[in-house]
């Protein structure tokens, strides 16, 4: 694991010319490489989820695999404190880093009950905005503060605010607020439920969400709230179409739930592919987890006209692709045992980031999509392991 952003790169590169081609130079510069934000931590040791949970870094590297560092370092200097990379700004000059702690005394009581207790004083969860280029850091969930524990941070478009979930009373709930953090607001609409898995449209006149695992539209206020119905009892995730046309998510039961798309109207609904037995989620440590893991859902590529998903193959989980009329085509065929994990199309599309667990350990790979090559960008050993990569918007530094 990366110990400081000074810290001796751990990263084994591999033969060849890796050339991403969405950044064209100009004349006679040195090109430019987008990064990859990902989540790199500690995988086995003893004392449970917490032990390992604690010692999660945010991290970037360029996409050609050189110079992985540590971000926001200062976000986990305290006891029992850590950081997870969550996403970009739609210009890349951002990046959102999630900012978590949890008292060893209630970590103890979860592992024992199995199940989490998030209260104020046991748990706290900030999510921040750090600045690339100077390396500044803003808790935007911190500012007039609505809740210890503020996740699922995310822009809406056009510079017109962020939304984000926090957890008001123990119920998760849909915010919004302005781009300094203040305005926070109430989105969930009356009588709102459990809600997350929150996102606007591209057009920022509409968010959808997961409410008691049921599908909702709703005006970006809150106001008009449709519940989307699927006739199955668990509906998550949800994720707008790059031209608002479709919503994508899964849908079936809990733990057997497979890629569907719908309209926002409520009309089309169509199951995409089966995973194959597959749960959905990826366990990203090497010891006992209460909890399972992490989910892993479906992604749109930038042009709307395919959707990536895992699903299993034999005794490994697999990388795949899928037309909108459910023709699907797997993209990875692996050794027995080996795990593909949250995909990630290159904004240009030519390019798919996604963790896959081989040989044990948990690695960041990018494949080129035309001929289907892998290239692994970490090089993170046993008892460590690479989560949650997030690729750098067209047109950010380098």
């Amino acid at each position: 694991m990366i110990r400081s952003a000074s810290a001796r790169m751990f990263v084994s590169l591999l033969g060849g010319i890796f050339t991403l081609t969405h950044c064209v130079p100009a004349r006679g510069a040195e090109p430019a490489v987008p990064l990859i934000g990902y989540t790199e931590l500690k995988t086995n040791l003893p004392g449970g989820r917490h032990a390992n949970v604690r010692t999660m870094r945010a991290a970037v590297v360029k996409a050609d695999g050189t110079g992985p560092r540590l971000v926001a370092e200062e976000l986990a200097k305290e006891p029992d404190t850590w950081t997870q990379f969550a996403g970009w700004a739609p210009d890349g000059k951002a990046a959102i880093i999630g900012a978590g702690w949890q008292s060893p005394e209630n970590a103890k009581w979860e592992d024992e009950n199995k199940q989490f207790r998030m209260e104020e004083g046991k748990w706290k969860l900030d999510s921040c905005l750090l600045d690339l280029a100077s390396g500044k850091v803003a808790n935007v969930t911190g500012v007039d503060r609505v809740s210890h524990y503020n996740g699922g941070l995310f822009f809406l478009p056009d510079g017109r605010g962020l939304g984000f979930t926090p957890l008001i009373k123990g119920v998760s709930k849909p915010y919004l607020m302005d781009p300094d953090g203040r305005n926070k607001r109430d989105v969930s609409g009356k009588g709102g439920g459990f809600a997350y898995g929150y996102s606007a449209s591209p057009d920022g006149k509409f968010i959808c969400y997961h409410e008691n695992y049921q599908l909702h539209v709703s005006d970006a206020d809150g106001a008009n709230k449709k519940h989307i119905k699927t006739g199955h009892a668990f509906d998550f995730a949800p994720k707008w179409a790059p031209d608002g046309k479709w919503l994508l998510f899964v849908s079936g039961e809990h733990y057997n739930c497979h890629p569907h798309i719908v309209r926002p109207d409520g009309t089309g609904l169509k199951k995409l592919a089966d995973r194959g037995g597959y749960r959905g989620v990826i366990e990203f440590l090497d010891v006992f987890d209460f909890h399972g893991g992490s989910s892993d859902t479906p992604v749109w590529s930038v042009d709307g006209a395919l959707v990536y998903f895992t699903a299993k193959v034999g005794k490994s989980v697999e990388l795949f692709q899928t037309t909108l009329d459910g023709t699907a085509t797997q993209l990875t065929k692996s050794a027995d045992g080996s795990l593909h994990y949250h995909p990630q199309p290159s904004p240009d599309g030519k390019w798919i980031i996604y963790g896959s667990m081989r040989d044990g350990v948990r690695n960041i790979y990018v494949m080129n999509l035309s001929d289907r090559t892998e290239k692994r960008i970490t090089g993170l050993k046993a008892g460590a392991g690479a989560m949650w990569p997030h690729w750098q918007p067209v047109g950010a530094g380098r």
